[in-house]
């Protein structure tokens, strides 16, 4: 399969932005101190199931980054 040059463009971006996000999220949920994330010092299920979230997105962020930077890599060589 190849990709076009602006849709290999379009899915790094998708895994770069995909990071920015995430990062930032997760840095803002480990000094939440509104109660949701944390209760007494200990994890609740908000901060789980949003850390889980942040994991997935990580990890889609680098396989879809991953093959937009293929697809750019196999255009350059095709040039």
């Amino acid at each position: 399969m190849k990709l076009s040059r602006p849709v290999s463009w379009f899915l790094l971006a998708f895994g770069v932005w995909s990071w920015v996000i995430w990062v930032t999220f997760v840095k803002n949920l480990v000094k939440d101190s509104s109660g949701q994330a944390f209760d007494d010092g200990h994890p609740t299920a908000f901060f789980w199931v949003h850390l889980t979230l942040a994991v997935v997105s990580f990890v889609l962020g680098t396989v879809i980054g991953g093959i937009g930077l293929r697809g750019l890599r196999a255009l350059r060589r095709t040039s």
